[in-house]
């Protein structure tokens, strides 16, 4: 039986408000009454909030999702629990079709088994390239909505978000046409402020890792952050490592969108959790150091080597974030994004819980109802 009586805890309300009080926990779901014969977690100055939702990411914990195995999501999707991000929502990259066809095929079969993985951000192959980051540029294709609907099928439906340049030749009329397959992500993109206004009007509603690959912010070009901000559809992304955007810039983007329409991110690869060294992504050599991932030139970043709980934590304790928006960016609107059942707490929902101390460290996690093991 999976039941709790959380105590003397400060609990992350709908409201995105911390209170006191006590959280109850009956076979598994969250619940106003006490449970039966519950097992009682004391935590007194603890913070207990929604497992966090990491809806771009490639992997950690020395796997990468593009190996399309079983093994490695099982590894992935334990390393995340562990650090109290109990949905994910994975990145592939920019891959042949037969590849992701693959990777899509071995996602539904261990989603059947195992709902953490509550979706797929389809970031290839429809780029640009002039802006591949860390994307292999020599698999990039031609936005293909047919393309995108087959993988969609293989995938049983898991591909929540399809990343596009809609600058590129078909770019736009891919959005219009495959906005009801999948969430539209402007992303790797040249685009101008025009080309991208054009493409929200058309039903894309998100941007990809903010200000990374793409162009920036100019008093006479705006660029794709300006229109993304003057549609109040758009949702965006943002990488809180300390590396990838700048902590001034993370501040004056929270202001000028407001926490209602910010999804933290931690882009992270298979050398998060993992000592420094050599590691791999999209078939590609990266080397890291620290927090740092970098392709072998030593300069470009290729993902992030943070979870996205560290990313929290620095978003509070280095970037003076609020701790209500940095949980409220990192729970409540990425599961919004994907259509998740986590991200808030409330009853009548499935207990997906994390606690953190005054430092923000995890103390404990409840995944699917049940007390997991952080040491493991």
């Amino acid at each position: 039986m999976n039941n709790f009586a959380i105590k003397n805890a400060l609990i992350f309300t709908p409201d995105c408000e911390f209170k006191a009080g006590t959280l109850h926990i009956s076979n598994g779901i969250i619940t106003n009454e006490p449970a039966q014969d519950p097992q009682v977690l004391e935590s007194e100055n603890l913070y207990i909030i929604p497992g966090l939702t990491d809806i771009h990411f490639h992997g950690c914990n020395g796997h990468d999702f593009c190996e399309g195995t079983i093994e490695a999501l099982e590894a992935i999707t334990h390393y995340e629990a562990i650090n109290g991000i109990t949905s994910i929502c994975p990145a592939t990259m920019t891959l042949p079709e037969g590849d992701l066809t693959r990777i899509m095929r071995t996602a539904r079969t261990f989603h059947e088994s195992n709902p953490a993985l509550a979706g797929i951000n389809l970031e290839g192959p429809f780029i640009s390239p002039s802006k591949p980051g860390a994307q292999n540029p020599d698999y990039i294709a031609k936005p293909d909505p047919d393309m995108l609907a087959r993988l969609q099928d293989v995938s049983g439906g898991l591909i929540k978000i399809a990343v596009v340049a809609p600058e590129v030749d078909g770019g736009l009329e891919f959005v219009a046409q495959a906005k009801n397959t999948a969430s539209i992500s402007l992303g790797h993109t040249a685009c101008d402020y025009e080309v991208a206004r054009k493409a929200f009007a058309l039903g894309a509603n998100h941007l990809t890792h903010t200000y990374n690959a793409m162009n920036p912010i100019m008093h006479r070009e705006p660029g794709p952050v300006i229109a993304a901000l003057e549609n109040k559809n758009v949702m965006i992304e943002l990488i809180c490592d300390g590396l990838h955007v700048h902590p001034a810039v993370i501040r004056s983007t929270m202001k000028l969108f407001g926490d209602d329409r910010v999804i933290f991110i931690s882009d992270s690869t298979e050398a998060t959790g993992m000592k420094d060294g050599n590691y791999m992504l999209g078939g590609q050599q990266i080397i890291k150091t620290g927090n740092k991932a970098t392709l072998t030139d030593g300069k470009t970043l290729a993902g992030g080597a943070a979870n996205l709980t560290d990313c929290v934590r620095i978003a509070v304790k280095h970037m003076n974030i609020p701790l209500e928006s940095a949980i409220k960016c990192a729970s409540v609107n990425p599961a919004k994004c994907i259509n998740s059942s986590g991200g808030v707490i409330e009853a009548g929902r499935p207990a997906n819980l994390a606690a953190l101390d005054r430092d923000l460290n995890i103390k404990w996690v409840i995944q699917g109802g049940r007390l997991i093991d952080i040491t493991k």
